[in-house]
């Protein structure tokens, strides 16, 4: 496998990314190592080719963000927006991320190994996620399709106004969101959850989570609902 290496205590962040928007989609380099990142922004954003890079370390703000075919690995945490907006391929953060992640995913995998700050999947529209820990307040707030599995805990307002996206969660749920419900799990949730959990790489049993849906009472406005919801 050819491969190149950037060290970004010595490269600038621009000829990273300019390599991977440009050079990259040659097809001759198959795989990108990212060395001393030190938590800069906006690294791999962008990318259009079927490229792996390996972040060894910490990665800032949107790291992988709007990824089409890429393979994004980061040994360490991610900051906010780690793979906002991702079209396709996978992001894998191996430490934890901060608020946001995911948000905006319109396909593809992100993978967290650890836990997951406020806002996790916000506005997702089609990507899949797993958390293998906890996620924040707020977590898939519209989230209008798509995947999450989570398998810790959740916090406050999960799946507020949710749409046709389908949350589980293994763990505690501290409270749902709005025209949020809990539903049995089926036999197609319980192998969706399993190969989730296989394309991530965590080991638990599906039928420990449970699944949380839309109850579909924000879809058509109710003047007898008296705003209250």
């Amino acid at each position: 496998m050819e491969r190149m290496i950037f060290d970004l205590a010595k490269t600038p962040l621009r000829a990273l990314n300019q390599f991977l928007h440009h050079d990259a989609k040659t097809g001759s380099i198959e795989k990108v190592v990212v060395l001393n990142p030190d938590g800069a922004h906006n690294i791999a954003v962008g990318l259009d080719c079927p490229v792996e890079v390996e972040v060894r370390g910490h990665a800032g703000y949107y790291a992988g963000g709007m990824n089409k075919t890429g393979s994004v690995i980061i040994h360490g945490s991610a900051g906010t927006g780690v793979a906002e907006n991702m079209m396709s391929g996978k992001v894998h953060v191996k430490g934890f991320a901060s608020n946001g992640a995911g948000a905006s995913a319109h396909g593809g995998l992100l993978v967290i190994d650890g836990d997951a700050g406020l806002r996790c999947g916000i506005s997702l529209k089609g990507g899949d996620i797993v958390v293998g820990g906890s996620v924040g307040s707020f977590s898939a707030f519209m989230a209008q399709a798509g995947r999450m599995v989570i398998c810790g805990d959740a916090g406050d307002a999960l799946g507020d106004s949710l749409y046709e996206a389908v949350l589980y969660v293994r763990g505690k749920i501290k409270s749902l969101g709005a025209d949020t419900r809990i539903e049995p799990m089926s036999e197609a949730d319980l192998a969706a959850v399993a190969d989730l959990l296989a394309q991530a790489g965590i080991e638990h049993a599906p039928n420990e989570f449970k699944r949380i849906a839309s109850r579909r009472e924000l879809y058509h406005w109710n003047a007898d609902a008296n705003q209250e919801y």
